[in-house]
């Protein structure tokens, strides 16, 4: 069994995975631990990434999903392929900072804190300011986070306000702490985790699996946790926000319609279940 196993999940993004693949690999040099690394494509290869991938990394794992199964579907094929001690959903938009041994210190983290079900470390954007990865279960934000994939907390107050509190932005970002979930694109969780719940759940396509499998590792006594300390970069594409307007979002933008769908299966599952 393997200390780590690390999935990618590919999209017809073959440059930003090649390149966080050698950010990752960059990392894992004279590490001590055994660690898997698998690209899950849910491309069919049709650009080519399985072949980029046995040119330039021997000991990278390819999967083929034969088609977009979805984001976490696709982890959970890269997860199952090779049983760990600990998962790693990592998004191919990142970047591990050079000399940081990031992928070692998480697994001690992990090592040293039996008791914590799933980490998420401190996301930066690629100019270096903080990128907001940690969030609460608050009802009322949770309930317009669809205003904000459509930047209406740049435009209304009451928007923002909930918002602002959905993000956490009242948080010390540098304090190590427990929080209600964190951010898929930089999540590890326990292979105990997994016995206990299972994976993702796959009524979710993309977007709002990370928050519904955080709550229900709260929900059977799994701390999450933020780590502020270790850092990994993320571009953060929100490809969901790239075209205003609800209307627009919707007719126009497909990852809008998904985003809008997980949306709406979290609140249906979670229903009755909030306290205010």
């Amino acid at each position: 069994m393997k200390d780590l196993t690390i999935v990618f999940v590919n999209l017809f993004m073959k440059e930003d995975i090649i390149r966080a693949l050698r950010s990752v690999e960059h990392d894992l040099i004279d590490c001590p631990f055994d660690v898997q690394i698998t690209v899950a494509d849910n491309s069919e290869n049709k650009d080519g990434i399985k072949e980029a991938i046995i040119a330039e990394f021997s000991s990278v794992s390819y999967i083929d999903c034969y088609g977009n199964i979805g984001f976490g579907r696709a982890n959970m094929i890269g997860f199952k392929a090779t049983p760990a001690r600990y998962y790693f959903a990592l998004n191919r938009d990142t970047i591990i900072p050079d000399n940081t041994k990031t992928i070692e210190r998480l697994i001690r983290f992990m090592d040293k804190h039996p008791k914590i079900g799933c980490i998420g470390p401190k996301l930066l954007n690629m100019d270096g300011t903080l990128q907001y990865s940690c969030y609460r279960f608050d009802w009322p934000s949770i309930l317009v986070k669809p205003l904000k994939q459509i930047n209406w907390d740049q435009k209304y107050a009451w928007v923002r306000r909930y918002t602002d509190r959905l993000l956490m932005k009242d948080f010390d970002h540098n304090t190590t702490k427990p929080v209600d979930w964190v951010l898929g694109a930089a999540m590890i969780v326990r292979q105990e985790v997994i016995q206990d719940i299972g994976w993702f759940d796959e009524r979710y396509f993309a977007y709002l699996e990370d928050c519904d499998w955080c709550r229900t590792m709260w929900e059977h006594g799994w701390p999450v946790y933020y780590v502020h300390d270790i850092v990994i970069q993320h571009a953060h594409a929100r490809e969901s926000a790239k075209i205003p307007g609800i209307i627009r979002a919707l007719w126009k933008n497909k990852t809008a319609r998904i985003h809008l769908k997980s949306w709406f299966s979290y609140i249906w599952k979670w229903r009755g279940r909030y306290r205010f």
